[in-house]
């Protein structure tokens, strides 16, 4: 009879916490979406093509930061995952027992680092080189994604190393003793083997990697216009941590949050993406 009352107390406790989730997630949207429903009504789908930002004049497009947050998270991540693969692979395959705990636990010490260091060592030191080689002075979009895919690369080959260690022995074994090189048990044995929890990690650095701040904000520039990566521009981070405490007019104030409520619905899409692709990735399989 015991175990009868705790079976049902915690099937009961489970489905409370699990539904205290997704009232958290729809309360959310519906706090961003009633806040942002003056400039909805307001711009209306032109929000997503002006550039112009002028609060002076009450107008207010999220062209430049939408665009911002898209591809510097896009080029992050294209800087990212050969890293992450790399990484992944030598310290799982080739690196030496000796080192591989050294080399790990120094490449997961990346994450620890606080974002705002980040955005200090890429404003004192990765700017300059940017500036020195491509003109400028160094701040927009490319320095952002160079320190955003730094920022996740601890993250992704961690989820990826992790994936590594689920291939049975026996199956690279076998490869081996075909007389398969280790470049080839890697490419046809590993790889195939775990590329749905790669594909996973690498869509959720995706979505870590639209949500980041303060590192961005130090080194993109805070121009809200669409121009070459090397010249000063934005993203929806950047914008809300820059503009939220000087909003200082109705419209404004619910243009940010228009644009939280484009990088929420950026977030949950990806996140949602990587969810149901695996579901479906897992029942064929």
């Amino acid at each position: 009879m015991l175990s009868t009352i705790k079976e049902k107390l915690f099937f009961h406790l489970s489905k409370i916490f699990a539904c205290v989730c997704l009232l958290l997630l729809s309360g959310i949207f519906v706090v961003l979406l009633i806040y942002a429903l003056p400039a909805i009504k307001t711009f209306g789908f032109s929000f997503f093509t002006s550039m112009e930002w002028s609060p002076n004049k009450e107008i207010f497009g999220g062209a430049g930061a939408i665009y911002g947050s898209v591809v510097g998270t896009i080029l992050a991540m294209v800087l990212a995952i050969p890293l992450s693969l790399g990484i992944a692979i030598f310290l799982n395959d080739i690196c030496p027992q000796s080192l591989k705990t050294f080399i790990g636990s120094s490449i997961e010490l990346l994450a620890a680092i606080p974002s705002i260091v980040y955005g200090m060592w890429g404003l004192f030191y990765l700017t300059p080189i940017i500036g020195a080689i491509f003109g400028g002075s160094g701040l927009g979009i490319l320095s952002a994604a160079i320190i955003l895919s730094v920022m996740i690369l601890p993250f992704m080959s961690a989820i990826i190393r992790d994936c590594m260690h689920t291939v049975p022995d026996i199956l690279k074994e076998s490869a081996y003793a075909l007389g398969a090189t280790k470049w080839e048990v890697i490419k046809d044995v590993v790889l195939p083997y775990v590329k749905v929890g790669v594909i996973g990690g690498i869509i959720l650095a995706l979505g870590r990697a639209l949500g980041e701040t303060m590192a961005v904000t130090f080194v993109i520039g805070n121009s809200h216009k669409i121009a070459s990566l090397t010249s000063p521009g934005t993203n929806i981070p950047a914008t809300l941590a820059n503009e939220f405490a000087e909003a200082d007019s109705p419209l404004y104030y619910s243009s940010l949050f228009y644009l939280a409520l484009v990088l929420f619905c950026l977030s949950l899409f990806v996140i949602a993406t990587a969810k149901f692709y695996l579901l479906k990735r897992i029942k064929n399989v």
